[in-house]
């Protein structure tokens, strides 16, 4: 048996229930996994809050890392291979706040060494956003990107996603993450009153990109007065500002988006087996304190990624 989180009715965090469950065995093309660490996103609260009635009960969870306990026949992760005690990285799954999941093969990718099992369960729904944003934009080499919210988890992959393709960033958070941003080689700047003179002063050539991952109307306003270009914009918080404004925006429930981001997993995995990708964990939970871990996030001072530890 298996300790699993579902949603029973929609709500916040206190609407999850722990429910002990058989999984099933795989199947030809599945995987079953031990869970050693779960990704904690904003989007599992979120679904949590409204949806179609007859989506109840709810699983949560969409990225996962641990070890293959078992292995359907003439079946081969997607990173090729796959044996029992491998360790895995699996994303995109439904109902990843489990001890235990049988998910599709196609979704599983041996786990970088370099690594731990928390790190790796929180690398590839933040870093598939920020690739994608990268690529919407057309960053690359010599260019000046503008980053909003630059401490947070998409931000953050974003500065070293940006810095390996050789651009320069300038990332907006408060002073006390000016450390943070500078490890990843990025030029910090206050946000909040006078935020586009402060950019201005850091980028004297003006910039040529921006990424608004915070969903201000400072972002907006901001990303408008200082980008000649907004078709190298883009927002992962969409709002009436960023539209009338004619920002695009992104997100995982597009299928284009989806698509691009199932299809940046090996890189990402390549650049963090190489050292050139993080993820900074600022705590870990136990699975039965989901709710308090989601309570956290939600309040927006997690200051880090989180992670459930079965």
């Amino acid at each position: 048996m298996a300790e699993k989180w579902i949603a029973p009715e929609f709500g916040g965090p206190e609407v999850l229930t722990m429910v002990e469950t058989d999984v099933p065995s795989p199947a030809a093309g599945e995987v079953t996994i031990d869970v050693r660490a779960i990704g904690v996103n904003p989007t599992d609260y979120k679904e949590l809050a409204s949806g179609p009635e007859q989506a109840l009960p709810k699983s949560v969870g969409y990225e996962v890392a641990g070890v293959i306990s078992a292995i359907g026949p003439d079946t081969a992760i997607a990173s090729g291979g796959g044996v029992i005690g491998d360790p895995v990285v699996a994303f995109r799954i439904d109902g990843g706040y489990a001890s235990q999941v049988t998910v599709p093969a196609k979704s599983v990718f041996a786990k970088p060494d370099t690594i731990d099992f928390p790190a790796a369960a929180n690398l590839m729904l933040a870093g598939g956003a920020a690739a994608e944003a990268l690529h919407v934009t057309r960053v690359g080499q010599g260019d000046t990107l503008l980053v909003h919210g630059a401490s947070g988890a998409v931000g953050v992959s974003v500065l070293q996603q940006a810095r390996n393709l050789g651009a320069t960033v300038i990332g907006t958070a408060s002073e006390h993450n000016f450390p943070l941003l500078r490890h990843f080689g990025a030029i910090p700047v206050m946000y909040g009153p006078g935020l586009t003179e402060r950019v201005r002063e850091a980028s004297p050539g003006g910039i040529s990109a921006a990424i608004d991952a915070v969903g201000t109307d400072e972002a907006v306003d901001t990303t408008r007065e200082l980008l000649t270009d907004l078709s190298r914009a883009v927002t992962i918080v969409p709002s009436d500002r960023s539209q009338r404004a004619s920002i695009p925006s992104i997100g995982a429930t597009a299928p284009a988006s989806a698509a691009y981001r199932d299809a940046a997993r090996p890189q990402l995995l390549e650049m963090a087996a190489d050292g050139e990708l993080e993820v900074p964990i600022a705590r870990t939970f136990p699975l039965s304190q989901a709710r308090e871990a989601l309570d956290l996030l939600r309040g927006g001072h997690a200051g880090g990624k989180l992670a459930l530890i079965p």
